[in-house]
């Protein structure tokens, strides 16, 4: 009988621990979807500014011909290269 008493203790106990698991893991999911939710919405803001950026740098500077050469066609990221170039 003692036995049978503990056996459904530990059940109990290993019921409350899985249950405080589970409770975790939805927090945690949670709390990465809002996570997730506000990088995109910051790359959707900075996408944004750099839009504007762009064209109020269009604006003070309408002759790209009067511009130094090493500013004209820099945008400070990296540009595409296809890999058929690479593969030559």
């Amino acid at each position: 009988m003692i036995l049978l008493t503990f056996l459904w203790c530990v059940a109990g106990l290993a019921c409350l621990i899985a249950g405080a698991a589970l409770m975790k893991a939805w927090l945690t999911a949670k709390r990465f979807e809002r996570l997730a939710e506000s990088y995109w919405e910051l790359r959707y803001e900075h996408g944004q500014l750099a839009s504007r950026l762009g064209r109020l740098e269009a604006q003070s500077t309408p002759d790209r011909a009067a511009a130094p050469d090493h500013q004209v066609g820099t945008r400070g990221g990296t540009s595409f290269v296809p890999l058929s170039t690479l593969k030559r």
